[in-house]
C-alpha cells in the first residue's frame, strides 16, 4: 500500500477526533476497515496519528504560518499537519513525504489545491528553522496543550506546572507488573536480561523497560508472568490493604489492569463491574491469561438497586470516570478532547458514584477514590465535599502524583467507614 494512503487514513482519524471520537477507537475502526494492512503499516498509521496528536500545537502553529487562513476543505489542513508531522518527525525521505501529500491532495476538492499543498510544504522544508523558532516562542504551541488546560495547570501547580506539561508530551514509559503469584521481580529482571531486554526495578511489582517492546515479545506474557500496568496504576491495590477471603468490589473494572493486581496480591473474593460490555470482555480476557477468578457483572457502578445483593463489601475501588488529564502522553487525543465544560458534569457523576458506592462498603470497611486526572476538582476538591456529606468517613491517607518518567498522573483517596 502507497505511503500516501498511510498519510490520508491518519488525516481521516484526525477528523474523527476533531468529532469527538477517541483515538484507541478511531484507529480499531480505522485498521478493521483496511483488513489488508500490513503490521508495519498499522505501525505507520499509529505513529502519525499519535504523533500528530501529541505535537498538534506545534503543527498547527506552522500551518499558520504558512496558510494564515484556515482552508475551506477542513481534510485539507489535516492532511497538511500529519505531513508537517512526518517533516519533522520521522525518518521519511522529505520529498517523499510532499509527494505522497500532493498525491493524496489531488483526490480532495477535485484537486485544486495541489499548488498550495506542494508551496506550502516545500516553503516549510526551506525556512524549516524560522518556522519551528516562531512556533516554540508560543506559549499554546510550546506547551502542545490547549490554552485553557494551561492555565488551569498554572492555577493548580504553580511550582510544577511546566514539569506536567513536559512529562504530558514525552513518549510513556513501558512498565510492567510482574505476576507476584508467578515468581519475583529478581526472577524475572533476570528473564529480561537474557532475552537482551534492559530494565530496572521500581518497588513493588513494578518493572520499566529502557526501551518499549512489542507486548507478544515480553518473556512469560502470554502466559500470565507479567501485565503491562503503569507504575502510578499499580499502588492502587497496594493501598485497598487486602487479605484472603475479604469481600472486595472493583467499581469501573474495565480494562482490568487493578482487577488483576487485587487477585495476584490476596485470594479476595472480587465483583468486577463495567457499563460497557464489551470493555467488560477485556477484564475477562486479562484475568484468563492470569489464571484468575472474579463475578463480571455489566451493571451501573452508580446505581446499586439493579445489581446489589444487599452484602455489604470490606474494600471498593472507586476508580471513578474522570478527564483522563494525568494520562495523556499515552492518550494524546484527550487534550485535544477535551472542554472547559466537561468538568461539572464529570464532577456531578463522580460525586454520584462515590456516594452510591458508600452505601455499599461494610463498617470498618475501606474505600479507594482513585482518579487518572491531575484536575483538583475532580480529586481533592471532590474528596473535601464527599467528607462534608458523609460524617461516617475518615480520610486515611491522600496523594496526587503527577505524570513523570516514573509514571503518570493519578490521584488516589483511601476512606474508611467508621
Amino acid at each position: 500500500m502507497h505511503m500516501h494512503h498511510i498519510q490520508r487514513l491518519a488525516a481521516d482519524i484526525l477528523g474523527r477526533i476533531e468529532a469527538g471520537t477517541t483515538l484507541t477507537d478511531a484507529l480499531a475502526d480505522a485498521q478493521r476497515q483496511q483488513e489488508q494492512l500490513t503490521p508495519a503499516e498499522r505501525g505507520a498509521l499509529q505513529d502519525l496519528s499519535y504523533g500528530s496528536l501529541r505535537h498538534l500545537g506545534v503543527l498547527r502553529h506552522c500551518l499558520r504560518q504558512l496558510v494564515p487562513r484556515p482552508l475551506p476543505e477542513p481534510q485539507l489542513e489535516r492532511l497538511l499537519l500529519v505531513a508537517l508531522y512526518q517533516l519533522q518527525h520521522t525518518r521519511a525521505a522529505p520529498y517523499a513525504v510532499v509527494n505522497e501529500a500532493v498525491t493524496s491532495a489531488s483526490g480532495i476538492a477535485r484537486g485544486k489545491f495541489k499548488g498550495l499543498v506542494n508551496g506550502a510544504l516545500r516553503n516549510f522544508l526551506r525556512r524549516r528553522d524560522e518556522i519551528l523558532d516562531a512556533a516554540a516562542r508560543d506559549d499554546v504551541a510550546a506547551a502542545n496543550h490547549p490554552d485553557w488546560w494551561v492555565a488551569r495547570l498554572r492555577e493548580a501547580y504553580p511550582q510544577q506546572w511546566q514539569a506536567v506539561l513536559a512529562a504530558s508530551n514525552a513518549h510513556p514509559p513501558l512498565t510492567l507488573r510482574v505476576n507476584r503469584r508467578d515468581g519475583s521481580v529478581a526472577e524475572y529482571l533476570a528473564q529480561l536480561a537474557a532475552a537482551g531486554m534492559e530494565a530496572s526495578a521500581l518497588g513493588n511489582e513494578a518493572v520499566q523497560l529502557a526501551k518499549p517492546v512489542a507486548v507478544r515479545d515480553l518473556p512469560g506474557f502470554a502466559d500470565g508472568a507479567v501485565s503491562v500496568q503503569d507504575e502510578g496504576a499499580q499502588r492502587a491495590a497496594h493501598w485497598l490493604d487486602l487479605r484472603p477471603g475479604l469481600r472486595v468490589l472493583d467499581a469501573c473494572a474495565a480494562p482490568g489492569g487493578k482487577t488483576g493486581h487485587m487477585l495476584e496480591l490476596a485470594d479476595v473474593e472480587l465483583t468486577a463491574l463495567d457499563i460497557d460490555a464489551a470493555r467488560l470482555a477485556r477484564v475477562g480476557d486479562n484475568l484468563q491469561r492470569l489464571g484468575l477468578n472474579a463475578e463480571l457483572r455489566q451493571a451501573d457502578a452508580a446505581r446499586p438497586q439493579d445489581w446489589w445483593d444487599g452484602r455489604p463489601f470490606d474494600r471498593i475501588l472507586a476508580d471513578v470516570p474522570c478527564s483522563a488529564s494525568g494520562v495523556v502522553r499515552r492518550h494524546p487525543d484527550i487534550k485535544w478532547l477535551r472542554r472547559p465544560g466537561d468538568f461539572a458534569a464529570l464532577g456531578r457523576q463522580q460525586a454520584a458514584m462515590a456516594d452510591a458506592l458508600w452505601t455499599l462498603l461494610a463498617s470498618g470497611g475501606k474505600m479507594l477514590y482513585a482518579t487518572c486526572s491531575i484536575f483538583p476538582e475532580e480529586n481533592c476538591q471532590q474528596l473535601e465535599s464527599f467528607l462534608r456529606r458523609h460524617p461516617d468517613a475518615v480520610r486515611l491517607k491522600e496523594e496526587q502524583l503527577l505524570p513523570c518518567e516514573r509514571h503518570d498522573g493519578f490521584y488516589y483517596a483511601l476512606l474508611e467507614k467508621h
